[in-house]
């Protein structure tokens, strides 16, 4: 984990941390809590296995192309985010280029040049 100052798992803070171990103290009864807390703890472990298991198989079976693969790099929320950057940082570039000849900004309320023999 990173720092532990504000100790965060997630969007869970440290207070939050409390009560739900309090409900859980209530619900579960102090004499079964630490074998509970084994099982959580071995179903993180066998869920961590397989997930290191299913990205190197995904490695493996990928090629060499792909060897720096991450899971987090298939959630699509960081696929979209990427081509968001890719995008806006192409448009910086287009914005620095010289225009083409023969080209200008239109004035407010030109419309744009129309070829009927085009279309």
């Amino acid at each position: 984990m990173a720092a532990l100052s504000p100790l965060l798992i997630g969007d869970i803070g440290f207070g939050e941390l409390i009560v739900i171990a309090l409900v859980a103290v209530l619900v579960f009864g102090p004499d079964k809590l630490p074998e509970l807390a084994k099982q959580a703890g071995q179903l993180m472990r066998k869920a961590r296995d397989f997930a290191n298991t299913a990205r190197d198989d995904l490695r493996e079976e990928l090629g060499p192309e792909f060897a720096d693969l991450e899971l987090r790099d298939l959630d699509p929320r960081a696929i979209v985010r990427k081509h968001i950057v890719e995008a806006m940082e192409d448009a910086g570039e287009e914005a620095s280029r010289p225009k083409k000849r023969g080209q200008r900004p239109l004035f407010e309320g030109e419309l744009p040049p129309y070829d009927a023999e085009s279309t």
